[in-house]
């Protein structure tokens, strides 16, 4: 009999700010965002307090001062925040050797054998947040569950300084009352479409059949058939290997003019700076991606000899890209910048055993 697996998902609460506001006690208390505050500057991080005005990370500077008018905004210390992340994941690894980092303020733990010989999960979590807190004075948000899916929406449950365990027995019957939103890799536009169709809760959402939501929604019909009821055996992989990073962006209106792309490329590739950052990487190879108002896409890469994570790297070959083999001949529809061939650690992979959850 395959044992019940036990899951954690650690999320550091509003972790760049978080640093930003321990180590600068005039911040305490106060809406902070990391970022950049200039007209085409990006919310990497906000602070609770900030997040009640409704700012929120890779929200434009200028949107989150009108939403918060007294928002201070801090310059982000990147490499500050990965030392702070490794002195995290020393904590992880001190309980086991099956870590999976997502970027630098959120991992998966599996337990189902921990090196402390604790008899739960629970506890696992609860000693791994407190250990945090007592190195680094920040709090941590914790879902424990029987398996990824479970215990990434646990973790948000009860956010900042959180500990939300779902049991096996009480897995479907959760789900079954959890708004179709709540659900991890749900978005606001599929959560729309599924509200149309009937879908408000997971009840709903059990009551469709594997071929109806197939039908409706792709692969991902499939996928939402089984998590649903509680099935996802992805494990955690310690090895894990990230290939690419990027972001993109579709207009409401084709842009025509150098300036305009150059504006759009500017924003969009300040976000994969920032994503970079997160994940605690770089890469060599950069990539434009554009598709025309004909839907005809196009690629152009260029590999360099260093790993490259500053926008000063990154935006000039962005520049060089546009514009060869020439600059676009057709109005433009999508802009993308991504960065693959990734500097990434990779992990070592133990033996699972089992404990009582």
């Amino acid at each position: 009999m395959t044992p019940i697996r036990k899951i954690i998902h650690v999320d550091m609460d509003a972790f760049f700010a978080s640093v930003e506001q321990r180590d600068n006690p005039e911040l305490r208390g106060k809406p902070v965002a990391v970022g950049g505050a200039g007209g085409r500057g990006v919310v990497a991080a906000a602070s609770y307090e900030a997040r009640k005005f409704g700012v929120r990370s890779a929200m434009p500077s200028k949107t989150a001062l009108r939403l918060c008018p007294d928002l201070i905004f801090v310059k982000p210390h990147f490499d500050h925040y990965r030392a702070v992340s490794r002195q995290i994941r020393e904590i992880f690894y001190s309980y086991t050797d099956l870590v999976e980092p997502l970027s630098l303020d959120e991992a998966y733990l599996d337990v189902t054998h921990n090196k402390q010989g604790l008899i739960s999960a629970s506890q696992v979590a609860k000693r791994v947040r407190q250990e945090i807190f007592d190195a680094t004075a920040l709090t941590a948000s914790a879902g424990v569950s029987i398996n990824k899916f479970l215990a990434k929406i646990a973790s948000d449950m009860n956010k900042p300084d959180g500990l939300t365990i779902i049991l096996p027995e009480h897995a479907e019957k959760f789900l079954e009352q959890l708004p179709i939103e709540k659900f991890h890799g749900i978005g606001e536009k599929t959560a729309e479409k599924m509200r149309k169709f009937g879908i408000r809760n997971g009840a709903d959402l059990k009551a469709k059949s594997e071929l109806e939501l197939a039908h409706r929604f792709g692969k991902s019909g499939r996928y939402f058939y089984r998590i649903v009821r509680a099935l996802d055996d992805r494990p955690v992989q310690p090895n894990r290997i990230r290939k690419s990073l990027g972001a993109e962006q579709t207009f409401f209106e084709d842009l025509a003019t150098e300036s305009d792309m150059l504006d759009q490329l500017q924003r969009i590739t300040e976000t994969v700076v920032q994503r970079l950052a997160n994940a605690g990487t770089s890469g060599r190879t950069i990539t434009l991606k554009i598709k025309y108002h004909d839907f005809e896409q196009t690629t152009r890469s260029k590999t360099v000899s260093q790993y490259c994570d500053k926008m000063e790297q990154i935006f000039p070959i962005i520049r060089e890209l546009l514009h060869q083999p020439h600059f676009p001949q057709k109005t433009v529809r999508l802009l993308g910048v991504t960065l693959s061939n990734l500097d990434l650690e990779i992990e070592t992979q133990s033996m699972q055993l089992t404990l009582d959850f």
